[in-house]
């Protein structure tokens, strides 16, 4: 067996062993997100139509699968009423002024949606664990954050909450892959690093969180994310049907013929710098 074939042969076994360990099959899988990439669409319509305001918040682990979930749900999307908002760490200015309100300039108008990919919770995990604010902080967070959604919520909001629970030993496995891939590289921050020392810390900042801060009228639905394939689907599946949407997408739109412009011709191609075909 030549080294190519060798090498085919090992990330085939490779990816058979991980579909086999996650139960989805890549084709089945591939087939369910096309599926649900139009439904998304149509929900986009939907949203747009009744002028809703969405707000989606992810939260978890680290290596958990957040940014892989996220980037499936807005891909099919138009980005014009989509926006991620994955805020860096706060400014001195920032650090500050109140605490939500760096988060709050970000909210969505009528027929938007906003995904966080991290959002107020900052103040109940990572500052927590890493003693990036003190004890009255933290406490006010707790105390402030049921009344801060409740008041989202009175205001006409759709909030939506995502927890992704990895195991100890997954995360570590995705770690390690992370450590050996240079195009993943950059997922490993020192913060990412850092917590991997500090499990115990972040499930005891986690749960009492929840305590806190899982309220009828937000709250936390956990998405079991050992299984990065399923956890895409379900997640974004249960996402569709709590808002709920009709199909209004409009019909198959039937294009009249180009009409020729006799009176244009196009400039000759050897004056123009065209990028170098270099595949």
């Amino acid at each position: 067996m030549t080294t190519d074939n060798a090498k085919i042969a090992e990330k085939t076994a490779k990816q058979e062993k991980e579909e086999k360990k996650s139960g989805i099959s890549k084709k089945l899988y591939n087939k369910a997100i096309a599926d649900l990439s139009v439904e998304l669409v149509k929900l986009q319509y939907w949203i747009k139509h009744k002028g809703l305001r969405v707000i989606i918040v992810f939260e978890g682990r680290d290596a958990a699968g957040k940014g892989g979930t996220i980037k499936r749900l807005t891909e099919p999307l138009n980005p014009r009423g989509c926006s991620v908002v994955a805020l860096p760490a706060p400014s001195d200015r920032e650090k500050n002024q109140w605490y939500f309100q760096r988060y709050v300039q970000h909210f969505p108008a009528a027929g938007e949606i906003a995904i966080y990919d991290r959002s107020w919770y900052n103040r109940a995990g990572v500052e927590r664990v890493m003693g990036f604010c003190d004890n009255n902080q933290y406490r006010e967070f707790l105390r402030s954050c049921p009344e801060f959604e409740r008041m989202i919520v009175r205001s006409g909001i759709i909030l939506l909450k995502y927890w992704f629970s990895v195991s100890d030993d997954e995360q570590e496995r995705r770690f390690q892959k992370r450590a050996s891939d240079p195009a993943k590289r950059w997922k490993l921050s020192p913060m990412d690093l850092e917590s991997r020392d500090r499990w115990i810390e972040y499930s005891k900042a986690k749960d009492e969180m929840f305590f806190y801060t899982d309220i009828p009228e937000a709250p936390w639905y956990v998405v079991d994310a050992d299984d990065k394939k399923g956890a895409r689907l379900n997640c974004i599946s249960h996402i569709m049907k709590t808002i709920g949407y009709q199909d209004i997408m409009p019909k198959t739109i039937q294009l009249s013929e180009r009409k020729h412009q006799e009176d244009y011709s196009r400039p000759d191609i050897n004056e123009q710098n065209f990028v170098p075909k270099a595949f």
